[in-house]
């Protein structure tokens, strides 16, 4: 297929030549076809290095600690890649079968402690909204523009600040999401959705009690802990900046764009090839909004397979820090900008209001017979 024309440009670097709905399809076509192959070499791959960790930690529990805390901090690095496993046979990827799909999908919750249905249902939900200013709320970080943060309540903005602070983001709330919060029905599911959650939860039950026996309850617990804490911790940063970057991609409903928001609003993360391969190749999170039926071993392949692609701009480790300090969506400029920036048109309003109060009471004063006090002369 020929490569879509771009315009080059000697002062300034021609504006993104993003595809038609038509043409993505057509270029991600070939890229959509599960691997029976692959898929089950990814999961030996990753479960047998999982499984040989829990041996081991298990091994060197009656030698140090100081081998199985690290060993245990691998095997949390080695769940990041579960996830994206168990994410892939949510969106029906990973395997051509539905069946296969589903089972996989099941076991893989267990080990990352995430009802299969229920959050299939929020993460479609995700796709589908993501980059829409007028449908957040699902499946997403909490992001306000600045003119709602300018008109929030003062426990409204502290609430918010309190959420978006990195220790509160990255430490506590991935603890909290995936141990507490995923072991509750969400009310506004089906009611399929709502009992995968209390059939993980029974399954976690059973595998806790398993794994109690042999390591002891205090041991699996301190284990089991350290495991989803690296996990969430590293799972969460890598969502936060798949679309929490300052170019992102956010519109009212009506100007909303599904492969902009795609290819705008999900970020290239490029990332060294050992952390690319520990997170399953969705640094490519472009490619996958563009289609989530790519599974993530193609991913890559998609990605350079044409051109157009090519301008999506990466984030690298380096960049992707710069992200911390996004916090509000600002319409006016249309990117992720500081509170520093929400000060500023605050002064800016604050300035704009007073001018038309000023001007507001000279035009009372001369609407009741006033006159306007003339300047003193000068000597």
């Amino acid at each position: 297929m020929s490569a879509i024309p771009v315009t080059a440009s000697f002062d300034t670097p021609p504006a993104p030549r993003f595809p038609s709905v038509k043409e993505w399809k057509a270029i991600v076509a070939e890229f959509q076809h599960p691997s029976v192959k692959r898929a089950v070499w990814q999961l030996v791959n990753t479960l047998v290095p999982y499984a040989v960790l829990w041996v081991l930690m298990y091994h060197f529990l009656s030698v140090s600690w100081w081998i199985v805390v690290p060993l245990a901090v691998l095997a949390g690095a080695l769940m990041v890649r579960v996830f994206i496993i168990f994410h892939d046979c949510g969106h029906g990827s990973f395997f051509s079968s539905r069946l296969a799909n589903d089972i996989t999908g099941f076991l893989t919750g267990i080990l990352t402690f995430t009802p299969y249905h229920q959050w299939r249902w929020e993460h479609a939900l995700h796709h589908a909204t993501t980059g829409d200013l007028d449908r957040r709320g699902i499946g997403d970080v909490w992001t306000m523009t600045v003119q709602e943060y300018l008109e929030s309540s003062r426990w409204k903005r502290f609430a918010y600040k309190l959420a978006r602070n990195p220790i509160v983001l990255f430490a506590i709330a991935p603890f909290v999401l995936f141990v507490i919060l995923q072991r509750i029905p969400n009310s506004r599911a089906d009611a399929r959705e709502r009992r995968s959650v209390w059939y993980m939860n029974l399954a976690l039950l059973a595998v806790g009690a398993a794994l109690s026996s042999v390591f002891g309850l205090g041991t699996y617990l301190i284990l089991q802990t350290i495991i989803t804490s690296v996990a969430g911790v590293f799972g969460v940063w890598l969502f936060y900046i798949q679309h929490q970057f300052e170019d992102a991609y956010w519109e009212r409903h009506e100007d909303w764009d599904y492969t902009a928001a795609a290819l705008q609003g999900s970020s290239f993360y490029k990332l060294p090839r050992i952390l690319q391969w520990f997170s399953g190749n969705i640094g490519y999170h472009h490619i996958h909004h563009l289609s989530s039926r790519i599974p993530n071993y193609n991913l890559e392949r998609c990605h350079d397979s044409h051109p157009v692609f090519q301008q999506v701009k990466p984030i690298t480790l380096r960049t992707s820090l710069k992200s911390l300090g996004y916090r509000l969506w600002d319409e006016q400029l249309n990117k992720l900008v500081g509170y520093r920036r929400m000060r500023e048109v605050r002064r800016e309003q604050a300035a704009a209001k007073a001018a038309q109060d000023k001007v507001a009471a000279v035009q009372s004063f001369e609407n009741e017979g006033g006159h306007p006090i003339a300047p003193e002369k000068q000597p």
